[in-house]
Formats: structure tokens, C-alpha cells, sequence
């Protein structure tokens, strides 16, 4: 009776661990933030302020910068989660997507973006406002994701992607961003855009941000990433978020969990 008891226990206790992301003060109205760096790769010195950020900061590099494989394995080495910030139309460039490529040069700019940017867990758009509204090319892009155990994060930057919404329809691990940080690159501003994720977090229990590394955003998360426990947010990586969520849409991209 004692054994079973304890074992019950043992088994509840485990469970919990599990769970969502926590802490020791874990509470039951807890929040959670990502964030996402894109555009990395350009300047060393620059990029190298986001790997010193506190907390769990996800690198997005750019497959088409001098830095890319240097810079990866530096993140990589620092214990960020490296993703291919993958350009799409009206993106430009060697390994840019656009709507009217056929499927096997798309496959063909894919790999070799994967192979210009090491250690990535997965991917997301660089521009792409155009070809995320692609549902064709959006469902090969996931499936072709999911052969390579990929996430993919949907930037939307288009009210009108698709992405997602490919990308759940075959349960692949996928998020999707909630708030640009420094769309106006000033501190004032990229604070507001801060606070405006922090009020999202805890209104919805989490909230993925991204910004870049613009000295004006390194300046206000140098400053403000430390504040956030005081102010009742976890940060977390984009795998952990990814769980936490479950691949459901949150009130702002879809309804009852459902991508649009």
C-alpha cells in the first residue's frame, strides 16, 4: 500500500516536471516570452551583443551574409537555438523565393541556404510577404520541414500568410510572432513595442517578439531582459514556446486554436 502510494506520487511529480516551462515560483497567471534576433550574420561585432543578452534569445541568420557559418557556430557554441531566416519574395538575392519558381529550385535555394547557415533547428521568413500567401509553396515548404525535423517560425509579415496554417495542418512543431520590436527604431519606441508584448503575455500567457540587432534594440533589452522576472515573465526559448503552445494559434492569428 505504502509502495503504490509513493509510486503514484513519484508518477505525478515526474508529470509535473514535464509540463510547461516553470520555475520554483511558478504561478498559475505565469507568462512567457520569446524572442527572436533576425538578420544576423552581417557584423561580428554587432551580432556578438545578441549572444551576451541574458536569457534564452533565438539567432536568426541570413544565409546571403558574410558571417553566416562563422557566426552560427558562434551561437551555436554560446547555447542559442540557430534558425535559417530564410528570404522570400520580395526578398532578393541567390537564395530568395519567389511565387514563380518551380518546386525544384526552391528545393535547390533551400538546401543550399541550409548548407550556408550550420547548427539550425529551423527556419523563418526574411520579408516573404509575398510568398507566405503561397499555399501551395507554404505546404511543400512544411512537409519538406518535417522530413528534416525542422521548425518553422511564421514572421507574418502579411496579414494574408498561409504559412502557419500549411504548417499545422501536418502538426509540425511551428510558432508564430505576435510583436515586431523595433518597426520604428528608436528606444522610446521598441520599449512601447516591449511592454506591448509583456501586456500580451500576460493577457494571452505568452507572446513571441522580434527585433534586430539595431543598436537602439540591444540598448532597451540589455536594460529591460533582467527586469522581467520582477515583472512576472519567463523568458524561454522558441522550442519551449513551441510546447507550450502546442502548435495552436493564438486570438490574433486564428480562432479556437485554429490558423485563419
Amino acid at each position: 500500500m505504502r509502495f503504490s502510494l509513493a509510486l503514484a506520487l513519484f508518477c505525478c511529480l515526474t508529470g509535473a516536471a514535464h509540463a510547461a516551462p516553470t520555475s520554483h515560483d511558478a504561478a498559475p497567471h505565469k507568462a512567457y516570452l520569446s524572442l527572436i534576433i533576425d538578420d544576423l550574420g552581417q557584423n561580428l561585432p554587432r551580432d556578438r551583443r545578441v549572444l551576451a543578452l541574458p536569457g534564452p534569445v533565438t539567432a536568426a541568420v541570413m544565409p546571403d551574409t558574410p558571417h553566416a557559418a562563422e557566426f552560427a557556430r558562434e551561437a551555436h557554441k554560446a547555447g542559442k537555438i540557430v534558425i535559417l531566416h530564410m528570404p522570400m519574395d520580395p526578398a532578393t538575392g541567390p537564395f530568395a523565393w519567389h511565387p514563380d519558381l518551380p518546386v525544384d529550385e526552391l528545393e535547390k535555394r533551400l538546401n543550399a541556404a541550409f548548407k550556408a547557415v550550420p547548427y539550425t533547428s529551423g527556419i523563418n521568413n526574411h520579408m516573404g510577404s509575398r510568398m507566405t500567401s503561397q499555399p501551395q509553396a507554404m505546404a511543400w515548404l512544411m512537409a519538406d520541414l518535417q522530413r528534416r525535423h525542422k521548425l518553422f517560425v511564421d514572421s507574418r509579415t502579411s496579414a494574408q500568410t498561409v504559412a502557419a496554417a500549411q504548417a499545422q495542418k501536418i502538426g509540425l512543431a511551428s510558432v508564430s510572432r505576435d510583436v515586431f520590436l523595433d518597426d520604428v527604431r528608436t528606444e522610446q519606441a521598441i520599449t512601447t513595442q516591449l511592454d506591448t508584448a509583456i501586456k500580451l503575455a500576460h493577457k494571452q500567457g505568452s507572446a513571441v517578439m522580434i527585433g534586430h540587432p539595431y543598436p537602439q534594440t540591444l540598448a532597451v533589452l540589455e536594460r529591460e531582459l533582467p527586469k522581467l522576472k520582477a515583472r512576472g515573465i519567463e523568458l524561454i526559448d522558441i522550442k519551449q514556446m513551441i510546447g507550450l503552445r502546442g502548435n495552436k494559434a493564438m486570438a490574433g492569428h486564428g480562432k479556437d486554436g485554429v490558423y485563419r
